[in-house]
């Protein structure tokens, strides 16, 4: 618990004082990646939105880990997949990335068009858990 409570605590200053971004937060993703990514199977998306917000509308596939009871230990390290973030602007990916980083993950990149980007672009749409 100790170790969660650190790591939650120095990277969400991270993220609050620095701007979010490839500086902070690793590497970015776009739209064409992400769906590239999915199809071949080498991505775990991992979506940090809230579960409502997840609920209305998600990538399919996408795993749910709310930011707001985000742990990075509990986020998978597949062996043969990138770890990529979204949430629904990149605000909140952004900061998951810097705690991801924080916490010595660098398998994860951040996709910071998210889900605004997703739908401008078309991508499907699921509803539920």
């Amino acid at each position: 618990m100790k170790f969660r409570v650190a790591v939650l605590a120095a990277a969400l200053a991270l993220a609050f004082v620095a701007p979010v971004g490839p500086a902070t937060a690793g590497q970015v993703v776009t739209y064409d990646e992400v769906t590239t990514g999915l199809q071949k199977g080498d991505i775990l998306l991992v979506d940090v939105r809230e579960a409502d917000e997840f609920a209305a509308g998600h990538v399919p596939g996408a795993v749910n880990m709310p930011l707001s009871r985000f742990d990075p230990r509990a986020v998978p390290r597949p062996a043969d997949k990138t770890v990529v973030v979204m949430c629904r602007s990149g605000n909140r990916s952004g900061k998951a990335a810097a705690v991801l980083a924080a916490a010595g993950r660098g398998d994860v990149v951040d996709y910071s068009g998210s889900m605004n980007d997703w739908s401008r672009r078309g991508g499907a749409i699921v509803q539920g858990q």
